[in-house]
């Protein structure tokens, strides 16, 4: 059983195939015979393709434009080009190399298409973006990007009235809230201040509005001059969400009288259209789509520091290290999102296993008082075993909160449980499930916790397996199943359920050793030491490799566990 950290950085993954060509990479057929600029091109092609594959868009870019450049075959490689070209964030080049005519395929179309309509609202063209946005000519799965940026390029184009036509796109409720956001802003771009605020109460409707829409409504009411009706405003978001830096910084600049901020420029705004469908995307699965189109917000507003977090997160559960933490370095010291860039920037340092650079960012990090950053570094201290800071974190997060989440209580139960602190983390864990029934982590954690100390076992196990029925998928709460039926001595049982949580994360050093044990007490030694040995070749922390070398050296397997009883 294992704690799963509650770390900030988004599990988003990139497609393997191109977005554009729908499936695998196209072969490059040069005509006659193989020659060196040929072999040199067909190569570039290969690398290009495997870099774009493996989520290292500029570099995919570079090999691709080779191969197009050396090998003529403009119709082949071109496409691929196009989709490298804008995932690495080259929009204007990827505008030029936009597919067209009887050889490109028709969601390359589709793309080039809204990339072509974005690049030229970037240079102020908005009548030939109105043009190329116009009709059906952007369809699936772009429909819903292009009916948002419509009244953008209407708006810059001088047509006034179009833009004002609210964007639908049958069955996208998507479409239909940031359409409304967009025409509120728009209305008040047209000085039709009345129907504008008609649209920001009625996204303000329900019990907890988006913080998008309260900033949005309350950077209107200041620039009417109503600061009063602007603070009040933010003062109940902030009753909901305590923290958020940015509901902070609109607060005190409307009570202290500060200047309000500028409506959306045209370009901001088709920026924002940009934002909501690039997260329904990533959200999807589709993530290659949705950076694309992070992309294409960023040539409109490359100001835009939330793009640049999602950029970064993108890339960073694509591997792309390196070019993720250049998107987590854009937003810079005072803005509002600096303390998450930074939180996020410590996190890719952690997992390439560089942990003091990692803690240092989160410290700094967690200075600026954004409370996902100090929840950040408190999780890293768990991660670096540094428990007694961590739980001090903590501890100030839950006091500073009227109403503390219920990750503060699990992740300082978590950690008092590692110093042997029982009382104390069996308190915190209980808290946490108060407010969070049926939470699959917590019942996983506090069930397994009770099982290995012998108490409220029938109680405990049913929570446990609550938590595999709600995530039947998961290798780490099937090897908590498991453990839990060796700690009770039914190590068929337990054999059965480990087998199947190895199965799920193969890798896992922690599962293998369990598995091993298991393999042991029904008999299966041979079994058993191949476990163990497995789990030498599995970068284990320093515990499990000990245990693991402890038992192979003596031979005589794993002492028989204190069986908890009924």
């Amino acid at each position: 059983m294992r704690l799963r950290l509650l770390a900030f950085v988004a599990p988003l993954a990139l497609l393997g195939a191109c977005a554009s060509s729908g499936g695998a990479p196209p072969e490059l057929d040069i005509p006659g015979a193989p020659t060196a600029a040929a072999d040199t091109a067909y190569g570039m092609f290969l690398a290009g393709n495997a870099a774009l594959n493996e989520g290292r868009s500029d570099e995919a870019a570079r090999f691709l434009e080779l191969a197009r450049a050396q090998s003529g075959d403009e119709a082949t490689v071109a496409e691929r080009a196009f989709t490298a070209a804008l995932l690495a964030g080259d929009v204007d080049k990827a505008a030029a190399l936009a597919p067209d005519g009887p050889t490109a395929s028709e969601p390359g179309k589709r793309m080039g298409r809204l990339v072509k309509a974005v690049e030229l609202i970037a240079d102020g063209k908005g009548k030939a973006a109105q043009e190329q946005l116009a009709g059906d000519a952007i369809g699936f799965p772009h429909r819903s990007a292009a009916a948002l940026l419509a009244p953008w390029a209407a708006a810059q184009a001088g047509d006034t009235e179009a833009s004002l036509v609210r964007p639908q796109v049958r069955g996208d409720t998507t479409v239909d809230y940031f359409g409304q956001l967009g025409q509120a802003y728009l209305y008040e771009r047209a000085k039709r201040f009345d129907e504008a605020e008609t649209d920001f109460k009625a996204l303000m409707a329900g019990e907890a509005p988006s913080e998008l829409v309260v900033l949005g409504y309350g950077g209107f009411l200041e620039r009417r001059g109503r600061r009063a009706d602007a603070v009040k405003l933010y003062d109940a978001a902030l009753a909901r969400n305590p923290t958020s830096i940015g509901l902070k910084t609109a607060r005190t600049r409307a009570a202290a009288g500060k200047s309000a901020p500028q409506a959306p420029s045209v370009k901001e705004g088709a920026a924002l259209a940009m934002l909501a469908p690039a997260a329904t995307m990533i959200a999807a699965k589709q993530g290659q789509i949705g950076l694309a189109y992070l992309r294409l917000a960023l040539r409109l507003d490359p100001q835009r520091n939330d793009v640049w977090l999602m950029v970064g997160d993108v890339l960073q559960s694509a591997g792309d290290a390196e070019n993720a933490r250049a998107a987590y370095s854009k937003p810079k010291p005072g803005s509002p999102e600096y303390g998450a860039a930074q939180a996020k920037l410590a996190w890719s340092y952690q997992q390439d296993g560089q942990k003091e650079t990692a803690l240092k960012l989160a410290r700094a990090a967690a200075a600026t008082g954004d409370a996902d950053a100090r929840l950040t570094l408190s999780d890293l201290l768990r991660a670096n075993e540094q428990y007694e800071e961590s739980i001090q974190m903590l501890g100030q997060l839950i006091g500073e909160s009227p109403t503390p989440d219920w990750r503060l209580y699990y992740a300082r139960g978590a950690a008092l449980s590692q110093l042997n602190r029982w009382t104390e983390a069996e308190a915190d864990l209980l808290a946490a499930l108060k407010l969070r029934p049926e939470e699959p982590e917590l019942l996983n954690f506090l069930g397994y916790s009770w099982i290995d100390r012998g108490e409220r076992l029938k109680e405990a196990m049913a929570m446990v397996e609550k938590a595999v029925a709600a995530n039947p998928r998961s290798g780490a709460m099937i090897d908590s199943l498991g453990w839990a039926y060796y700690r009770l001595g039914d190590y068929k049982t337990a054999v059965e359920k480990l087998e199947q949580a190895v199965e799920l994360e193969a890798g896992d050093p922690e599962i293998n050793n369990h598995l091993g044990d298991a393999y042991w007490m029904v008999g299966r030694k041979d079994e058993a030491v191949f476990q163990w040995r497995r789990v030498l070749t599995l970068n284990p922390d320093a515990k499990i490799k000990g245990d693991a070398e402890r038992k192979l050296a003596s031979g005589l397997g794993p002492q028989a566990p204190k069986l908890a009883t009924q």
